[in-house]
């Protein structure tokens, strides 16, 4: 049974999708990008700010789902640009210190013209 996920601590979702879906011990998020969950604005103007605030976010949504960022199997990211891999991976340690699996791709464009976007897979607790 797949149960959705929702939570005011993070933004909420920008199209017909959900934060987050729990199926059996996993969390599934959708792709978090730099927005404040109060205002629903862009919080960053570089990929530093705005990494933080993308943790910030999916660390929001585990919570919600029972999880957390150290139970992390699985990410992907999508950067802008690639000349930002360094300046994101210096904040993504801080937040992911279990490294778990992951993707990283660079993308033409991203959703609010973000610099980042971040999805996890994780295990409930």
């Amino acid at each position: 049974m797949m149960n959705k996920i929702h939570t005011e601590n993070a933004p909420a979702a920008i199209g017909p999708y959900s934060q987050a879906v729990c199926v059996g011990s996993l969390v599934f998020t959708s792709g978090q990008i730099a927005l404040n969950p109060e205002t629903g604005a862009v919080n960053g103007n570089d990929i530093t700010e705005q990494t933080h605030q993308v943790c910030k976010n999916l660390a929001a949504v585990l919570k919600a789902a029972g999880s957390s960022l150290e139970r992390a199997v699985k990410t992907v990211c999508f950067l802008s640009d690639m000349a930002d891999f360094a300046a994101f991976n210096e904040v993504y340690g801080q937040y992911f210190t279990e490294k778990p699996a992951r993707s990283c791709v660079a993308v033409k464009s991203l959703p609010k013209n973000v610099l980042v976007e971040v999805e996890v897979i994780a295990e409930k607790e």
